[in-house]
């Protein structure tokens, strides 16, 4: 699998993850440069989800 790449606007990205997972809060979507893999743990483990469904599902948006 590639990496993921979180492409355009992440603030754009941030609402539709939230409009899709009304659990997720402004916390639980905060990027900082260099810890994408942190944050993108802390999704999988808020959501349910593998690491392979949750790139798909931010790659699908």
């Amino acid at each position: 699998m590639e990496p993921l790449e979180i492409k355009g606007n992440w603030n754009e990205l941030k609402g539709k993850l939230k409009q899709k997972f009304a659990v997720l809060t402004d916390n639980d979507l905060m990027y900082e440069k260099g810890k994408k893999e942190e944050m993108l743990g802390k999704l999988q483990i808020k959501l349910g989800k593998t690491k392979e469904e949750l790139h798909k599902i931010i790659a699908d948006l």
